[in-house]
Parts: C-alpha cells; sequence; structure tokens
C-alpha cells in the first residue's frame, strides 16, 4: 500500500503543473487493489479546503471528487463508512471536516459532539 499526500490528489484533479499532475496520474492510474493507495481522513480534509479555498471548486464538485475517490478501485480509504456518511450531510450544507469529525467521533462511541463553532451544528454538533 503506498500512502498519498494531499498534494498527489490536488496536481491529479486539477491538472495544473505539466511535470507534477503526469506523475501523479501515473501513479494513481497504476494503483491496483493488490498495491493500492491510501486516504486518510487528513488527506480528504486537506483536499476539501484546497478544492474550495484555492480552486474555487463548488461544493457539488468537491462531493462528486470525494465519491469517485470513494469509488475507485485501487484506493483504500480511512474508514471509508465515516467519510460515505460524512460526505451526506456535507451535501446537505455542512462543513466536510466538521461532518467528518462528529461521524469519527459517532464511530467511536461518542454520544454527541460539543463546539463553540456555531456552523458545527449543521453537521450535527451540539453548540457548548
Amino acid at each position: 500500500m503506498i500512502g498519498l499526500d494531499t498534494n498527489v490528489l490536488v496536481r491529479y484533479f486539477a491538472q495544473d503543473d505539466a511535470k507534477q499532475s503526469a506523475k501523479a496520474t501515473a501513479l494513481i492510474e497504476s494503483l491496483t487493489d493488490a498495491q493500492p493507495g491510501y486516504l486518510s481522513h487528513v488527506v480528504l480534509i486537506e483536499l476539501v479546503w484546497v478544492l474550495q479555498r484555492c480552486y474555487d471548486a463548488s461544493r457539488e464538485m468537491v462531493a462528486e471528487t470525494l465519491e469517485r475517490l470513494l469509488r475507485t478501485q485501487g484506493l483504500v480509504v480511512q474508514e471509508a463508512e465515516q467519510v460515505w456518511q460524512a460526505l451526506r450531510v456535507y451535501r446537505q450544507g455542512g462543513d466536510f471536516a466538521d461532518c467528518l469529525i462528529a461521524r469519527a467521533a459517532m464511530a467511536a462511541g461518542c454520544d454527541e459532539v460539543v463546539t463553540f463553532d456555531k456552523g458545527a451544528g449543521k453537521a450535527g454538533m451540539r453548540l457548548l
């Protein structure tokens, strides 16, 4: 298994640096079930942030990108079911990082997630 950093995914999706994008594409397209790439929660959160902030990607475009990663053979996503759950809430308006934080906490057995972030209520957190 090969761990993939955020910048490799960004180069693959953005195709904005000829040399790095070519390397990222070759690597990602060479991944198989026998030799998969690994995506952590942190990488996915960073990817969403970069796509939204640096590339002005819409919520729908980001959601489609995440879904594509989740469905791609040759990629292993950390706690994929939590990511699917977070993606469903994200599509309804929550912040992806908050959505994933809340889903991971619930999967760990937490009764609730508390926050001072007023916007995190959309992700299922309770305002403290």
